[in-house]
């Protein structure tokens, strides 16, 4: 049991303080410092909750509900048909799919068949599905049956890559409502050659398959990071990992069976793995599914279901907050919301505040932390570092490490500026068949994440940027976040970007990218002078570019290097 060891001790000293995690003093009250993880794998929790109550909803999409027991039964199927399709143990599972109870049904079926699920982003194309079929070396593929119309059938016919099944699901399954703003209006054929998941989970209905026992160390998933600074590697998300952050947040903001979850976060994403399947599998509530994030609809299955926790990324909640009509009544369900991903700026923070009622509890952790691995208490307010202006991202977690680093891998006291790093039961012990990254980002089992930021004196951490991401501009060193959480205080700025450009004189230049509010109006000049009236010189943009929309993964993370490509 390891991995559930710390370096510090977990006796307070005089002061209520512990050496070592100075954020031990700014947890809640009961909240203990370290805690006892509850299960060591995805399937011994699936079956307690089952036991607790079979009849209890799992999923509700739309009009549709799943049962745990049915959740339970059709998994078994699906797992059944993937052994008799020739699925062997150890073997990966390629899930090419929107937030549909098919995704659910083939990553439980995965671990069920002894093998692994391989996340696959819905918007990947031809070029992208192929180096993560290739890289994860999936055995199969579950996809929806017009992401096999448009991209998989072409990459079959091209012949680059090995399938051993490619089975086909339709985002109509489950339910009745077709909401024709977010689904088909017709259900597709289901080609020559490929199997439909509708007819398996019926021919299968009464098969049983081999148990199988994961240990806290298997493999559960391979969840890709991003690719925003380069080729996506895999991630591999272990059984005991997503057992221990689902956890995280049940114990952490103290959820039930009562409070239902909104599954607005991609569930091939981390942050929809944790915070919505293997949360809803530990503490038996319901998750609720509408296929793929549409404002209007996203609002409607608020009101209609009335969960009470969710977790996304910041660009959800302002495009949410931005539909007319709201009141503070349609987010009154909420319990917690946590918002990760992406950086909130404090003026976003109250903006939502002020429409909704509700405090977003910033939420920080990474594809390599198996989601969450610094949160802020429920109930507490993340404080702002006066000089930069950026809000904290929380504290560690339980039974987490985390200090900051200089660039020769020197812990650098409070208030200094450096590299964050993780330790503790939710970081993965490396990076798919990539030996070399691994060793490079993981030295000694923690994790270099990459991200620039700083622990003030009471333990609170916090983000300045991606090391990737700094501008040097006349040999003066900007952030992009700083000159975006200025924009983001303008009153008619949305969304903002800021990115490096190459410059003849400076070398670089800071260029920035903003969207507009709704019947909101405001010209390039005017928003470089507010950018000039707060900050240095050297910082603020000397250009800004007015789109209607900035490019972001899935997951809501505004892609600068697209921006950086625009110029």
């Amino acid at each position: 049991m390891s991995k559930f060891t710390v370096t510090a001790p977990t006796t307070a000293d005089a002061n209520g303080s512990y050496a070592g995690r100075p954020w031990s003093k700014q947890y809640a009250a009961g909240i203990p410092l370290d805690i006892v993880p509850e299960f060591t794998d995805m399937l011994s929790m699936l079956a307690a909750s089952v036991v607790r109550d079979p009849n209890a909803a799992a999923i509700k999409y739309f009009d549709g509900l799943i049962t745990f027991s049915q959740l339970d039964e059709r998994s078994t199927a699906l797992a059944a048909a993937l052994i008799s399709n020739g699925f062997e143990p150890g073997d990966r599972l390629g899930l090419y799919l929107q937030n549909d109870p098919a995704f659910l049904y083939g990553l439980i079926a995965a671990w069920k068949a002894g093998g692994v699920g391989v996340c696959i982003n819905p918007m990947n194309k031809q070029r992208e599905l192929t180096y993560l079929i290739k890289d994860s070396g999936a055995a199969m593929l579950l996809c929806l049956d017009s992401l096999y119309e448009d991209v998989v059938a072409e990459l079959l016919a091209a012949g680059d890559v090995a399938l051993k099944t490619v089975i086909v699901s339709s985002p109509l399954d489950d339910q009745t409502r077709n909401d024709v703003r977010v689904l088909p209006v017709n259900r597709a054929a289901v080609p020559e050659g490929v199997l439909s998941l509708r007819e398996l989970l019926v021919q299968f209905s009464d098969a049983t398959v081999p148990a199988v026992s994961p240990g806290w160390d298997t493999l559960a998933v391979l969840t890709y990071t991003s690719g925003t600074t380069g080729e996506p590697k895999g991630a591999m998300n272990t059984h005991g990992g997503m057992a221990f952050n689902a956890q995280t947040f049940r114990d952490w903001a103290g959820l039930t069976s009562n409070d239902d979850i909104l599954g607005v976060a991609p569930l091939f994403h981390i942050s929809g793995l944790v915070g919505g399947i293997a949360l809803m599998t530990l503490t038996g509530a319901t998750l609720i599914l509408s296929h793929r994030f549409e404002s209007n609809v996203m609002m409607d299955s608020i009101r209609e279901h009335k969960p009470a926790f969710t977790l996304g990324a910041i660009t959800v909640f302002i495009n949410l907050s931005h539909l007319e009509g709201l009141t503070h009544e349609d987010w009154s369900c909420f319990r917690v919301i946590f918002s990760g991903g992406a950086a909130i700026a404090p003026a976003v923070n109250q903006q939502f505040l002020e429409k909704s009622g509700i405090y977003i509890h910033t939420a920080y952790g990474l594809t390599e932390t198996t989601s969450p691995s610094h949160l802020v208490p429920v109930g507490a307010r993340s404080p702002v570092d006066p000089t930069s202006g950026a809000l904290s991202v929380g504290l560690p977690t339980f039974n987490t490490m985390s200090r900051i680093l200089d660039e020769d891998g020197a812990e650098l006291p409070a208030g200094e500026v450096g590299e964050i790093a993780i330790a503790g039961p939710q970081v993965v012990p490396g990076y798919w068949q990539r030996p070399d990254a691994t060793a490079k980002g993981f030295p000694n089992g923690e994790l270099l994440t990459g991200d620039v930021g700083f622990m003030d004196s009471a333990g609170w951490f916090y983000i300045v940027d991606r090391k990737k991401d700094l501008i040097n501009a006349s040999g003066y060193k900007v952030w992009p976040r700083e000159v975006e959480d200025i924009l983001y205080a303008h009153p008619a700025v949305r969304e903002a970007a800021v990115v490096g450009v190459p410059d003849d004189y400076r070398g670089e230049t800071v260029k920035a990218f903003v969207s507009l509010k709704p019947a909101k109006t405001a010209t390039e000049r005017e928003l470089i002078e507010f950018c000039k009236s707060q900050m240095a010189a050297y910082k603020y943009p000397r250009s800004i570019d007015i789109v209607d929309e900035l490019p972001k993964t899935t997951t809501g993370k505004i892609l600068r290097r697209e921006l950086r490509e625009k110029k």
